[in-house]
């Protein structure tokens, strides 16, 4: 046997490559094929932080780090509290989704760790061919997360934005947090007239973190954020001491690139790479778990593993949406403000999980109506 020749080989260990290893450990169909992960980092530190809303157990329950039935949206003339029931919405952090995958992963003889950075891939008649800085391999079908070239000098006209954000990990020394509810959005303290808020999940009632988020094209300078995290906490929690236990960064493409088009017979992009995060809201954890789970019934059927991976009505919901916030990013607000507002939160969560019906669809549609929107939707049309 060729021990530089693999079943599967998947690019890269975040989110999408290991849910999807952890989807093939999981069904004894795939208990003799051999598997590879490849990727430089040994995923050893925290960051990022993953939330999404379930109605049920998960499989991520035993690693879910807080959850919350009650959740609040506030801007700057009104709060809107939600009662999120019978969603609940759950917070991992990545480590320990790293470390318990590689514990579940390791105790399969047919799945492989490789440390090393892969630098190009080539397809042939038979096989697919991967080369790394230090050893080359082969593999029927690979599954790429790295971010294609060209997405970042796209030729067509493409919609992006960007999400960006810092967040502060804190612990005061006084109970100052609702451990019970969190801060969807937050738009009392902005960025002049741009799409920016603060999110924030208390973990207790004296830790949380303070997340301040940009919805725009442009990035900022990272002690911009720590300039508004930290008038938030003192101006608008009042917390005065307090410790930063950790920070995380982000920068999350929220964008109507064809992401798609890079999938072949033999290499299938995944996760962001692949366009896997919801383009209106940067929310991937929940999608990649439906898409993995759809590669891994596609392969079972003898179809391509990426058919079927989108529904193209969401695709055109939130190209409008984009297309909304590129062209008048100032109204964020506005808009997140009328979706909270005229729609209940189940129903939100349903569309942004797409799994909507048509009288979700046509109610947050009409709550959003407005000649921004109608002119959006007609010029993506």
């Amino acid at each position: 046997m060729n021990p530089s020749h693999f079943d599967y080989v998947i690019v890269g260990n975040g989110l999408a490559g290991l849910q999807l290893a952890l989807k093939l450990a999981s069904d004894s169909y795939f208990d003799n094929y051999k598997i590879a992960l490849i990727d430089p980092s040994s995923k050893t530190k925290n960051d990022k932080t993953w939330s999404f809303w379930e109605k049920h157990a998960t499989l991520w329950d035993s690693i879910t780090e807080k959850e919350w039935e009650q959740a609040t949206f506030i801007s700057k003339s009104k709060e809107i509290n939600l009662n999120l029931h019978p969603y609940r919405y759950k917070t991992i952090r990545s480590i320990d989704f790293y470390k318990n995958s590689k514990l579940v992963l390791s105790q399969k003889s047919n799945i492989m760790f490789i440390t090393d950075t892969v630098t190009s891939l080539k397809e042939t008649n038979n096989f697919v061919q991967i080369f790394t800085k230090h050893q080359n391999y082969t593999s029927k079908h690979v599954f790429d997360s790295r971010i294609p070239t060209a997405f970042k000098n796209p030729i067509n006209e493409v919609i992006s934005l960007k999400q960006h954000f810092k967040g502060y990990f804190i612990d005061a020394v006084s109970d100052v947090f609702n451990e019970k509810k969190l801060v969807m959005m937050d738009y009392r303290l902005k960025d002049g007239d741009q799409t920016t808020f603060m999110y924030v999940l208390p973990f207790s009632k004296r830790k949380a973190l303070i997340e301040f988020t940009y919805f725009t094209e442009q990035l900022v300078k990272e002690s911009v954020y720590d300039t508004y995290i930290k008038t938030y906490i003192k101006d608008y929690l009042h917390v005065d001491e307090y410790q930063i236990i950790e920070t995380e960064t982000g920068h999350i493409p929220m964008s109507t690139f064809n992401f798609e088009k890079f999938n072949t017979a033999k290499i299938t992009k995944i996760g962001t790479g692949g366009g896997w995060v919801k383009a209106s809201t940067g929310y991937s954890f929940k999608h990649t778990e439906k898409k993995v789970t759809q590669i891994v019934s596609n392969i079972k059927l003898n179809k391509t593993p990426s058919f079927k991976l989108f529904k193209k009505k969401y695709k055109f919901y939130d190209k409008v949406f984009l297309k909304v916030l590129k062209d008048e990013n100032s109204k964020g607000e506005w808009v997140f403000q009328q979706l909270y507002n005229k729609n209940s939160i189940q129903s939100i969560f349903r569309f942004l999980d797409e799994e909507s019906t048509i009288i979700d669809e046509l109610k947050i549609m009409w709550s959003l109506l407005s000649w921004r929107f109608l002119k959006a939707f007609f010029k993506t049309l």
